[in-house]
């Protein structure tokens, strides 16, 4: 069990940030939040997340060019965004992932609904992964919905089977340029037990 030092690192006093301090991500760290986030449970362990860690100047304009403005500011001054892909062709991999069923493949190919749900579902659990990696590892993220992912798609991923799922900024922030804290929803107001 993990003791309240943790927890509040990975949950309760982790936050959303909007600015950076000027403090690099090594490439070393986000190859370890690779092989921490690579170990959560998808489905049939199908793994379709797909990420481009966005960190060079060139690769940086690029993925301004395709932010929404209110997002463009703390994408730009943060060491790295993480541009969380899902595979659309995920079950070509399923032999090497699942080979305890060599039917799996099956399951998805030809099944455009399955395979859009299951991307889309175990991709946002990657990407959720990902969150919980690098804050374990001493890093603040910005997770942000607010891109245009076709321009996304034609800038990182052209002429592939993977298409954007979400972005996320990493770094160290600037606990200066917070907002207050969101509130949430009580046990009672989100879940029921039966």
């Amino acid at each position: 069990m993990l003791n309240d030092t943790a927890l509040d690192t990975l949950f309760r006093n982790a936050r959303t940030h909007n600015g950076w301090r000027d403090k690099p991500v090594s490439d070393e760290q986000l190859r370890q939040i690779y092989d921490l986030m690579k170990w959560g449970p998808t489905s049939a362990n199908c793994s379709p997340a797909r990420i481009v860690f966005v960190k060079s100047a060139e690769a940086k304009e690029k993925l301004l060019a395709c932010m929404d403005a209110g997002n463009v500011e703390k994408t730009r001054t943060a060491p790295v965004t993480a541009i969380i892909g899902m595979d659309m062709e995920f079950y070509e991999k399923m032999p090497q992932l699942f080979p305890h069923n060599p039917g799996a493949r099956s399951w998805f190919a030809g099944k455009p609904e399955a395979i859009a749900s299951t991307a889309m579902r175990n991709s946002s659990l990657q990407g959720a992964y990902l969150i919980i990696a690098a804050r374990a590892l001493g890093l603040d993220c910005a997770p942000m919905s607010g891109f245009n992912a076709d321009k996304v798609n034609t800038a990182f991923f052209p002429g592939t089977s993977i298409k954007a799922n979400f972005v996320c900024s990493l770094g160290y922030g600037d606990t200066s340029k917070l907002h207050p804290r969101g509130p949430r929803l009580t046990f009672e107001e989100a879940g029921r037990i039966e």
